[in-house]
């Protein structure tokens, strides 16, 4: 059977800041100028106030787990492009700065990961100019 490789995400115009600061090693995300807002996922309008005025912003990349599963068996074809890396975590996230994001702890023992663990992003390339963020223990 053939490999499947895995799915990179797309860059669009709305996004394409967010990839471009991922692959320099820096988080951001977008904040509304109208309220303050910090916006995640990437939109074209504020959740808050419905502002259209929204700018990035690098944020310090440090949170905590705000909640965690271990993916143990990869079900569907396209997950099985995901086969190699099991067992792994998919977490939310919550940066420091309020957003929280979907994403991957690395560097961690699985059975070590807890909520309200302290973490810190690190980036890996997934594919020509994308580089994933995801997230270690952070020392100390």
């Amino acid at each position: 059977m053939a490999e499947i490789e895995k799915p990179i995400p797309r860059v669009n115009d709305l996004t394409r800041p967010f990839w471009e600061a991922a692959a320099k090693g820096e988080l951001v995300v977008q904040r509304c100028k109208s309220c303050g807002a910090f916006i995640w996922c990437p939109r074209a309008t504020c959740v808050e106030c419905g502002g259209d005025q929204l700018e990035w912003i690098a944020v310090t990349g440090r949170g905590t787990v705000f909640s965690f599963t271990v993916v143990r068996e990869a079900l569907g074809r396209r997950a099985r492009s995901f086969e190699k890396e099991i067992p792994y975590i998919v977490a939310w996230i919550e940066l420091e700065e309020g957003p929280r994001l979907c994403s991957n702890v690395v560097g961690c023992e699985i059975d070590k990961v807890a909520i309200g663990m302290p973490v810190e992003v690190v980036f890996q390339e997934a594919g020509r100019d994308i580089y994933l963020p995801k997230f270690r223990p952070r020392s100390g």
